[in-house]
């Protein structure tokens, strides 16, 4: 009976004692986050709590797949800006359908791909499919996994950096690189979403973007 009398404060301490650690875990998390700078007000942008639906494993997916859209958009883009400029390969893009790149560049950039032979498209998307493979299967540790990166393609190498400009960086430079590419992303994401609605729906876009005469993307830089 004593030892109950003894134990019994502990008893009722012990439910106010997990919720200082939880709470310990959720700002770890958030110390944790990459892509937290003054744009986001020095701190974790997430108005609608999605790091908040799990653990360690659902942050690290959330920033791998912000990352993966954030370098799409950002090939994306540049891939617009390109086409819009009727800038091409030289040579035939079907040998079958004598189609050349010349051809399609004559297209708006969205038309281009309606055009392509089926052929080109297959080609695209199976490169696509090898880098999804790489990213789910072949790379250990996973990037939800302890010790693994979000991001990281190891068929494209951590930094994807084909001339070795990073391999002289130290890791706190490396670091800043992949914020940067954080950051752009981001900004890509918006900025080729505003260009497709901006075709696709006139007036969407409240701003008018005047070109100098000839349209070419380029000049006003």
């Amino acid at each position: 009976m004593a030892l109950s009398l003894a134990l019994a404060p502990a008893a009722f301490h012990a439910p106010l004692a997990a919720q200082p650690t939880r709470q310990m875990a959720q700002m770890s998390m958030a110390d944790k986050a990459e892509g937290i700078s003054f744009e986001t007000g020095n701190k974790v942008f997430d108005p609608l709590g999605l790091a908040d639906l799990g653990g360690e494993k659902t942050l690290a997916f959330l920033r791998h797949a912000e990352i993966k859209h954030g370098r799409v958009s950002m090939a994306a883009f540049v891939g617009y800006l390109v086409a819009a400029n009727g800038i091409h390969f030289p040579g035939l893009c079907s040998f079958s359908e004598s189609l050349s790149f010349e051809d399609l560049s004559k297209l708006p950039p969205l038309e281009q791909w309606s055009a392509m032979p089926f052929l080109g498209k297959a080609q695209i998307l199976l490169l696509i499919g090898i880098i999804e493979h790489q990213a789910e299967w072949n790379v250990k540790p996973h990037y939800m996994a302890p010790g693994g990166v979000p991001g990281d393609v190891k068929a494209l190498g951590y930094y994807f950096d084909p001339i070795g400009l990073t391999s002289k960086m130290s890791a706190e430079a490396k670091e800043k690189k992949r914020l940067s590419e954080i950051k752009n992303g981001r900004l890509a994401m918006l900025g080729i979403t505003s260009v497709l609605i901006a075709k696709e729906i006139p007036g969407s876009i409240p701003v008018p973007i005047d070109f100098p005469a000839g349209g070419f993307l380029f000049a006003p830089f």
